[in-house]
């Protein structure tokens, strides 16, 4: 595991590149986003011409960057859907909110929101022919709430979609490897900058990890690495 970081490591890579470097976390966004669809894209040579593909987001970074990665997968004439796990009033960085305010403006994807996962959402879910598990990007603190934890059962009852975890499968702690309550069963995992330290000890959940260069000055990580 050379190299591989702690979730608290990679916050402070981030928080070095933005501040110290100007390497703006809008950019990390755009480039973690892009490297997720580029690698969805790559899975089925480039043929999603109307796949079903949803997106469940929730309302952090991680929400993000399942919205900008949508975006990008609309262009290849998938059938997209972003399913927002919570108000549009919760979405809690700049960056994430800057990005669903153009996804909500685009023909193209079909948004669903709310605090309850009713029929409906679910019926979406389960007709996926692609998942994008963009819930949780950090280990859970405290009780996991509705309806964060039906959108997981309902996931993983999806047993045909291909099931990609955005950084780490939602309710996996990438630092122990531990689970919270349930978790995702991924099909494959893209985590961001670098390895984090649990996900090698996960694969049951993980699926193939793929590590994705999100742009961060590699000086952003002098003091922390």
């Amino acid at each position: 595991m050379k190299n591989a970081i702690t979730s608290d490591q990679m916050y402070r890579i981030e928080e070095n590149g933005h501040s110290s470097l100007g390497m703006r976390r809008f950019l990390m966004m755009e480039n973690a986003g892009h490297g997720l669809a580029d690698f969805v894209v790559g899975k089925f040579k480039g043929r999603l011409r109307n796949k079903k593909i949803v997106a469940v987001c929730g309302t952090g970074n991680n929400g993000g960057d399942g919205f900008v990665a949508s975006r990008h997968l609309a262009g290849y004439g998938a059938k997209v859907t972003i399913i927002l796990l919570g108000s549009p009033s919760d979405i809690k960085s700049e960056e994430a909110k800057l990005n669903w305010g153009i996804v909500e403006k685009m023909n193209s994807i079909d948004i669903l929101f709310g605090d309850e996962l009713g029929v409906e959402i679910k019926k979406v879910i389960l007709k996926a022919d692609i998942i994008l598990d963009a819930i949780f990007g950090t280990g859970i603190r405290g009780e996991m709430r509705e309806p964060h934890s039906s959108a997981i059962d309902t996931i993983n009852g999806n047993k045909r979609a291909l099931i990609v975890a955005v950084d780490i499968p939602s309710g996996f702690d990438p630092n122990t490897a531990k689970i919270h309550d349930k978790c995702v069963k991924a099909d494959a995992t893209v985590t961001f900058h670098r390895l984090k330290v649990g996900l090698p000890r996960g694969r049951k959940y993980t699926g193939p990890v793929h590590v994705e260069w999100i742009g961060i000055p590699p000086e952003a990580e002098e003091g922390v690495i």
